[in-house]
């Protein structure tokens, strides 16, 4: 069927102060949407109608990241459903055009050109692995399109068709180094799955362990995927760490702990610290053998926000009261309506406009307050370290008291010169 999209009118408007927008939207409720949201499968484009504005939601619905992603789809479609409630954005009703990027990163590029250029949607909500956002990255910029992508990486990128809503390394990883340095150990098995942000991650924690008299006793990379971590365990054995640092993604999780805790080895013996395990993980794991290890984090479901409270309740009473929040959950909500608030300042919907006018806008989100930094369109965020409880659920164990500054190249760390983001 043949799409009938109103465009956008480039005279609209303008909200004064973005915090009155995000006023009006942090205490709109969670009723339904007007707008169902859209699949194509079939490649066929969706109707939206003069008063509604596209918007697309692109994770993996299926393959290994499903496990993962399908969550953030949820997310984003909760702020949109609250967003539409309480008057849409510029007055008109969001409607989602979803898609599956299949943990198949060419599908996802083919995904987000279709988004582009058959939907025209105006802001596409989506990824989750670096490699899903490498392949999208220039299709956006091609197209001068716009991505909101809601997951910690390795930084070393600020392109300016993407809005970085997850932790940039300064906010996760680094800290997440120094706190094990202080209070774990000092010798390091690095165990990633094979792709760029394990990688470039790991280059990141070798340098700041040979600044810091750390070591690296091993380090292993597993396709994603993976199921068989007999040998990696082995070579664990041997090398004798005391800390872990965990960088694999996806269900090679649940067979690499699952493994571990048949082979006998337990947080008394080795700490480890994952970068990618969120409660939602926890729940596909088991918390019986995730108890005592640990997670570095922005947010956590147990975040002590009146916010999350809110949050939480909403998504549960939304999805199911077994469903969890977790980090990644959070930065895809509020990657929503940080665009929201940017499009309303701007007036418009248009690409250039959103961007020129999201410099600054700050939101109370459930995980705190966060800022957009208009120069390399990351956010500020609380640094979190949690320990998994036996209810899978994080005690929180460590934070960095207040939102930290993005700094995706590491600029301010003078062991992090080296690193160019290149794949060694």
């Amino acid at each position: 069927m043949k799409k009938k999209k109103g465009r956008v009118s480039k005279v609209l408007k303008t909200i004064a102060s973005s915090a009155v927008l995000l006023g009006l939207l942090t205490a709109c409720g969670g009723g339904e949407s007007s707008s169902t949201p859209a699949a194509s499968d079939e490649g066929e484009a969706v109707e939206v109608g003069s008063d509604e504005i596209a918007v697309g939601i692109l994770h993996s619905l299926s393959g290994t990241m499903a496990m993962s992603e399908t969550s953030l789809r949820d997310a984003e479609l909760l702020a949109i459903e609250e967003i539409n409630a309480a008057g849409g954005v510029l007055g008109k009703q969001l409607v989602p055009i979803i898609e599956d990027g299949a943990s198949d990163w060419p599908t996802f590029s083919e995904r987000a050109t279709k988004l582009l250029q058959q939907d025209e949607v105006d802001v596409v909500f989506g990824g989750w692995t670096s490699a899903s956002r490498k392949a999208m990255l220039p299709v956006f910029e091609e197209n001068n399109g716009l991505l909101f992508y809601p997951v910690q990486y390795e930084g070393m990128e600020a392109s300016p068709n993407i809005f970085y809503t997850g932790a940039a390394p300064n906010q996760q990883i680094v800290p997440a180094v120094d706190w094990l340095l202080e209070n774990k150990g000092t010798e390091f098995f690095l165990l990633g799955s094979d792709y760029v942000f394990p990688r470039l991650a790991n280059q990141i924690i070798k340098a700041q362990l040979e600044a810091s008299n750390g070591t690296v006793v091993d380090e292993q990379y597993t396709p994603l995927g993976h199921t068989d971590y007999n040998t990696i365990i082995s070579r664990i054995r041997d090398s004798k760490p005391t800390v872990i640092f965990n960088t694999l993604n996806g269900d090679s999780n649940v067979a690499f702990f699952k493994q571990l805790a048949d082979a006998g080895i337990s947080p008394d013996d080795i700490t480890i610290m994952s970068v990618s395990v969120a409660e939602e993980e926890i729940r596909g794991i088991g918390a019986d053998v995730l108890k005592g290890h640990y997670a570095s984090w922005n947010y956590y479901q147990t975040t002590d926000t009146p916010e999350n409270k809110e949050f939480v309740e909403k998504y549960k009473e939304k999805f199911g009261a077994d469903r969890v929040t977790g980090d990644p959950i959070e930065a895809a909500y509020i990657a929503v309506y940080l665009w929201a608030a940017a499009a309303e300042k701007a007036g418009s919907t248009d690409v250039d406009a959103v961007k020129a006018a999201a410099d600054g806008i700050e939101f109370n989100g459930p995980g705190g307050l966060v800022k957009i930094n208009g120069e390399n369109q990351h956010i500020y965020k609380t640094v979190r370290i949690g320990q998994v409880q036996a209810d899978g659920q994080f005690k929180e164990v460590w934070n960095s008291g207040e939102p930290i500054k993005p700094d995706p190249f590491l600029e301010n760390y003078d062991w992090a010169s080296g690193i160019s983001g290149a794949i060694q």
